[in-house]
């Protein structure tokens, strides 16, 4: 099976929430792969926050045309999603 991004969404300065089509479906940091001239616009994340899906290559794209291969974005460790702390309702109503 050729893998294809079928669903993305920034999630985070350099973080991208993303559906393949093998049906995975994860958040990943991609600061480890902004690496080079075509990369570094990316590392501001007003830019980064411009990306798309591109349906015909079946990645996500900036402006500048830099993307990434759906393997290499398939293979980032899923990052995880942050939760806040809990507070005992006993201990805030004393």
């Amino acid at each position: 099976m050729i893998l294809h991004i079928i669903e993305a969404k920034v999630c985070g300065e350099h973080s991208l929430e993303l559906t393949f089509n093998d049906g995975t479906h994860k958040r990943v940091n991609v600061l480890p792969l902004l690496e080079g001239p075509i990369f570094k616009p990316l590392r501001d994340p007003a830019y980064f926050a411009r990306v798309v899906l591109d349906p015909v290559l079946g990645t996500v794209v900036w402006p500048n045309e830099a993307d990434f291969a759906p393997e290499a974005l398939y293979e980032l460790p899923a990052e995880k999603k942050k939760t806040k702390p809990r507070t005992r309702k006993r201990e805030l109503a004393r």
